[in-house]
């Protein structure tokens, strides 16, 4: 008599499953990352400590010679890192979601009847938490050091719900990155290539007005530059609005559409 070999029953195709089952899937693994945090407390040191470093270091050491003091800086700065504290937070996304298939813990989702993308998502709805957290501490130490909101809080949550949006998208990119690349520390080191040049290369630490031609050029294209810009204009009332939050928003748009299928299907094909 030959033996039978059993085949393991194959999972529900992702297609099949409905609306209401996919989003309870998405909130019971918001609420084993969340968890995550509560129990390594330590994860959330990006997020809070690095508006604070960041704050401090610029306007006391760079302030002066920028702006030509503390206080202009200060009304400077802070809209300007609300741009930068998204694409931070992304890129650790990018390492999180590698380190987590090096221990196995995708291999588990994989014998879960679930939808795919409900793991990505769900890291994205607590990445976007932790960005969250990361602005308040940042527009906390802005005040204390003498932040000036000269529009309304109305505008201020818009620029923060901008900055929100922008940064949700990047998290589309560096969780690709993540799952694309062998390693951690490959997911790292291409993070900062890319994260660099967008950094310094905009309006977030200095005017571009003193720049090089072909760096202002740069400057000009960098959707970095345009969410700073648009903070600015809703919290110090400086410059156009609608401009660059529609570029930011396109931007957004764009960098979600191309990068979050990608994203899902790697995931899809890597588990």
């Amino acid at each position: 008599m030959s033996a039978t070999t059993v085949k393991p029953a194959a999972l529900p195709a992702e297609g099949r499953i409905g609306l209401r089952a996919n989003l309870r899937h998405i909130s019971a693994l918001v609420r084993r990352n969340a968890l995550q945090i509560k129990q390594d407390p330590e994860s959330m040191f990006d997020a809070v400590m690095m508006p604070i470093i960041f704050t401090l270091l610029f306007v006391y050491v760079f302030g002066g010679a920028v702006a030509g003091g503390q206080q202009a800086y200060v009304n400077y700065f802070v809209p300007g890192m609300m741009a930068m504290g998204g694409l931070n937070i992304a890129m650790s996304v990018g390492t999180g979601v590698n380190d987590d298939f090096n221990k196995g813990v995708m291999d588990r989702f994989r014998t879960m009847p679930i939808a795919r993308s409900s793991v990505l998502i769900a890291k994205l709805i607590v990445e976007t938490g932790r960005m969250l957290v990361s602005t308040v501490i940042l527009l906390t130490v802005g005040f204390i050091l003498g932040f000036d909101l000269k529009t309304d809080p109305l505008q201020l949550l818009a620029a923060v719900g901008l900055a929100l949006v922008f940064g949700s998208s990047l998290t589309w990119i560096f969780m690709w990155l993540g799952l694309s690349l062998k390693t951690p520390q490959a997911v790292q080191g291409m993070g900062f290539l890319v994260i660099m040049p967008l950094q310094f290369g905009s309006s977030i630490f200095a005017k571009p007005d003193s720049m090089p031609g072909w760096l202002q050029t740069f400057t000009d294209y960098n959707p970095l530059s345009r969410l700073a810009d648009a903070a600015r204009a809703l919290t110090q009332g400086e410059g156009a609005i609608a401009a660059p939050t529609l570029t930011v928003l396109l931007w957004a748009l764009g960098i979600t559409v191309v990068t979050a299928p990608l994203a899902v299907r790697k995931f899809r094909d890597k588990t």
